[in-house]
């Protein structure tokens, strides 16, 4: 099956341009961000803390099959509701280090929506390294979880 989530990661750039268009209202995908209950489902994690506005911070917690818990944290920087979300993101107990994270809300029609992230890493090595993992296939699962469950609340609505 094709991915729906495209990853655009230029050679010798410390950078991710990552794009996906939904088949939701801009408010819907929006809301999947930075509701606490939603982030948890889409995600499959636990959030400890996401205070969903400029200066707030976010913290989660995911447990492993093996039963090991990784903790994920970060700052948000900007906050513009329906439009945009500037964070950082770091992992614990991971060699990659804080990266930056820019998430760009499009509306495409009054029923599709379309999301935009760049994401900075601190040296094209971490990215490339990043690469290596199934990421690609993690963001396109997680994205498809998003229109999944955001679908399912909002026809029970």
């Amino acid at each position: 099956m094709e991915r729906k989530t495209k990853i655009n990661a230029e050679d010798g750039k410390q950078e991710l341009m990552i794009t996906r268009e939904f088949d939701l209202p801009l408010n819907l995908l929006f809301k999947a961000y930075v509701e606490p209950a939603l982030v948890e489902q889409w995600m499959g994690t636990k959030v400890l803390k996401l205070d969903s506005r400029k200066h707030g911070s976010y913290q989660f917690e995911t447990t492993d099959p093996k039963g090991i818990k990784h903790g994920f944290s970060g700052v948000i920087h900007e906050l513009i509701r329906d439009k945009k979300i500037v964070r950082t993101f770091e992992m614990d107990g991971t060699p990659f280090g804080v990266q930056l994270e820019s998430y760009k809300f499009e509306q495409l029609t009054s029923d599709t929506s379309k999301l935009t992230m760049h994401v900075i890493y601190e040296s094209v090595t971490i990215r490339d390294q990043i690469l290596q993992l199934p990421f690609a296939q993690g963001i396109n699962m997680a994205h498809n979880r998003i229109q999944d469950i955001v679908n399912k609340q909002n026809n029970r609505s």
